[in-house]
C-alpha cells in the first residue's frame, strides 16, 4: 500500500504533471479538476491533499473549510495558488493548511514539500483489512468503525484513533504526551487536558467496556483486557 494523495486543480495539464511525478516517487495519486468533482470522492481515504485556491464555484479556501469544519477531516492540506499576498497565505493557514506553494513552481519543489509534510505529520500507508478484537470490542481499521458485541458505535476520528492506539498496544501505558503526538500529530497545538476529555467521552460511549481503559496517575492510559 502507498500513501494516497489527491490533487485538486482546474488546470488538467498541471494535475497530470503532478500525478506522474508524485507516482514516480511511490505515492498513489488521484486527481480532481474542481472542488465539485473532489466532493464526489471519499475524501477521508486520502492522507494528503494538494489543493488549488482559484477554482470555479467552490474555491480551494471554501473546500478546505468544508473539509476541516464540516467533514472534520485532519489530513494535511497543501495549497497551490497563483496568489502570493500575505493575507492569502494567512487565510490558508487559518483554514488548516500545512504548507503553501505559489505558482509558478518546480515539480522538485512540490515533491520536496510533500515529503516534508509526510515526514512531519508521521503519515504512513493505510492498513487494509486489519481488525482488532478484544473482549467484545471489534475495531475495523479500514472502515474506521467500532462494534461492541456486534453493535456499531459512532466514534469521532480522534476517539477512534485513541482507541486504536490502546487496542493495538494492550497493557502498555501511553503518556498523554504520546497520545497527543500520535493522534494530534498535524493539528493545532492542544493541551494535555484535551486527552483526558476525549478519554472520558470514549469511556462513556463504550459503556461497561469503558472500564477497560485504565489510567496510572502521572503516567498515562492503557487498555486492560483481563
Amino acid at each position: 500500500m502507498s500513501i494516497k494523495i489527491l490533487v485538486i486543480d482546474d488546470e488538467e495539464d498541471l494535475c497530470e504533471i503532478l500525478q506522474f511525478n508524485l507516482e514516480g516517487e511511490g505515492y498513489d495519486v488521484d486527481v480532481a479538476y474542481s472542488a465539485e468533482e473532489a466532493l464526489k470522492k471519499s475524501l477521508g481515504s486520502y492522507q494528503l491533499i494538494l489543493l488549488d485556491v482559484m477554482m470555479g464555484k467552490i474555491s480551494g479556501f471554501k473546500l478546505a473549510k468544508m473539509i476541516r469544519q464540516e467533514m472534520r477531516l485532519t489530513m494535511p492540506i497543501l495549497f497551490i495558488t497563483a496568489k502570493d499576498g500575505e493575507n492569502n497565505t494567512l487565510t490558508g493557514f487559518s483554514l488548516g493548511a500545512d504548507d503553501y506553494i505559489t505558482k509558478p513552481f518546480s515539480v522538485r519543489e512540490v515533491i520536496a514539500r510533500v515529503k516534508a509534510v509526510v515526514q512531519r505529520a508521521g503519515i504512513s500507508p493505510p492498513i487494509t483489512g486489519k481488525k482488532l478484537k478484544t473482549n467484545g470490542l471489534e475495531l475495523d481499521v479500514e472502515r474506521k468503525k467500532l462494534a461492541i458485541d456486534g453493535k456499531e458505535i459512532d466514534l469521532t476520528r480522534k476517539e477512534f484513533d485513541i482507541l486504536y492506539l490502546l487496542m493495538d498496544n494492550t497493557y502498555r501505558v501511553h503518556s498523554r504526551e504520546e497520545i497527543l503526538d500520535r493522534v494530534w500529530s498535524y493539528d493545532v497545538v492542544v493541551s494535555l487536558r484535551t486527552v483526558d476529555v476525549h478519554i472520558t467521552r470514549l469511556r462513556k460511549k463504550l459503556g461497561e467496556h469503558g472500564k477497560m481503559i485504565g489510567s496510572r496517575p502521572g503516567y498515562g492510559y492503557f487498555l486492560n483486557t483481563r
